[in-house]
């Protein structure tokens, strides 16, 4: 996410370089591609300028630092002023228990799958967690939060045969308390669009509820639309929180930049996937790094050690270290790695790396990879050269490939084989040579 912003302000910032004061001549032209970039990402026009107007006020005068270069000087204010934007420091829920959480929001901004992922992540803090499918209106949505409470192992209550939301609200808190659950989250219903009728109903269930929280789940993808429905729900509502969904797609991140700003409302989580892991609490320093290319190393360790095995991991980097890795392990790797997101989400999580563009099909041809390798027996997984002619012709029609891939991929297995081989020797300058002679072969696939 926020791809175009991130290049539009780096490169707005390049033409700084070399500057030795900052004054208002050469920052008119670098804040006004800032501003540019801000309104190109769906910013609100408001925050855009003043968010520009107080990085002016900071930036012009300011003698430059020795050894820092103004536009690491202004990138450090413009971070600054992002996390201030955002919200200063990590938001967090209420400590109440049983801790009462009611979603609200428009048809189609993800209140459902986010009533799950917010169980999943209050689950793991500790709670024990009730889902209540209180959207009367589409029976779809409750059959849906039923197989997400089932998938998580959360509880569940709903009633099918009522159309009274505060009254099946009432009975969901029983229920609750019944089964000693102490935390319920509300999936309440949406509309394509804000109308009276459906901000009565929710301020009818918030009256018979009394919830700690109400979160009011906006579509990233909105833009400034976005914001115009943060402001109505939260007038009629007091919102406490937000939760911003859809930002792994192309979505310009004019939202989270805005939405906070205009409404005052803290951003407590953002959904960045499908997949019920795919939910994090938000942090704006966290966020404004992204933004600026600086990745965000924090979020990505934290991934990992939730994701990945770490026995398992130590067990691969003994046998990496030995040279004794074969395609069984390559597999299982893979498979560890695609459970961290899509690679270039990974990619922009890693400072410096945030601007650089994998190759299209960087995730499909890691699916590729695997396809090939999973129509392959145990056997040939752990001992690739008895792959004659015949069985890579097997293998490439049970992948649904050519059999030139089967056979390239194989080829840079083995080159990867003798790195580690070199590793283990300690032959370093041959070792260079051939990352070098891989890379300009486009690298191992899936790598």
């Amino acid at each position: 996410m926020f791809e175009s912003l991130t290049e539009k302000l780096g490169h707005a910032l390049r033409n700084l370089r070399g500057v030795g004061k900052l004054s208002e001549e050469n920052m008119a032209e670098a804040l006004k591609e800032v501003r540019t970039a801000l309104l190109s990402a769906d910013v609100h026009f408001k925050v855009a300028r003043e968010f520009v107007d107080r990085v002016q006020l900071q930036c012009v005068g300011q003698q430059v630092l020795q050894g820092v270069s103004p536009g690491q000087q202004v990138v450090k204010i413009i971070h600054d002023e992002l996390v201030r934007l955002l919200g200063e420091g990590s938001t967090q829920l209420s400590g109440a228990r049983p801790l009462k959480i009611l979603l609200v929001g428009l048809h189609g901004s993800g209140k459902t799958t986010s009533t799950a992922k917010l169980g999943r992540v209050l689950k793991k803090r500790g709670y024990r967690p009730l889902v209540v499918g209180a959207d009367v209106y589409r029976p779809a949505a409750i059959d849906q939060l039923e197989i997400l409470a089932k998938q998580e192992e959360l509880g569940f209550y709903a009633d099918r045969t009522s159309k009274d939301v505060p009254a099946i609200a009432v009975a969901a808190l029983e229920a609750a308390r019944q089964a000693t659950a102490d935390c319920v989250l509300f999936d309440t219903a949406g509309r394509l669009q804000i109308d009276a009728e459906l901000i009565e109903e929710v301020k009818q269930l918030r009256a018979r509820v009394q919830p700690d929280e109400i979160l009011l789940v906006a579509d990233g993808a909105l833009g400034q639309e976005a914001v115009n429905v943060a402001r109505t729900f939260h007038d009629a509502l007091q919102l406490t929180g937000l939760v911003l969904t859809k930002l792994d797609g192309d979505t310009r991140g004019g939202a989270a930049l805005s939405i906070k700003s205009v409404t005052g409302v803290p951003i407590k989580f953002i959904g960045t996937g499908e997949k019920t892991s795919d939910f994090e609490p938000f942090h704006p320093d966290r966020l404004a790094s992204r933004i600026l290319g600086m990745g965000d190393v924090v979020s990505l360790v934290e991934r990992a050690q939730e994701t990945i095995d770490q026995k398992e991991a130590e067990k691969m980097a003994e046998k990496m270290r030995k040279a004794e890795f074969d395609l069984e392990d390559f597999l299982a790797q893979m498979q560890q790695v695609k459970k961290l997101g899509s690679m270039q989400s990974i990619m922009g999580m890693i400072p410096g790396m945030s601007g650089v563009q994998l190759p299209a099909g960087a995730d499909q041809q890691m699916a590729r990879t695997e396809a090939i390798i999973k129509s392959m027996t145990k056997q040939e997984r752990r001992k690739p050269e008895i792959l004659n002619g015949s069985r890579r012709k097997r293998i490439a029609d049970g992948a649904g490939v050519k059999i030139v891939e089967v056979n390239q991929l194989l080829k840079q297995f083995q080159q990867m084989q003798q790195m580690m081989k070199m590793m283990k020797g300690g032959g370093g300058k041959k070792l260079m040579r051939q990352m070098e002679a891989m890379r300009g072969r486009g690298g191992f696939p899936g790598m």
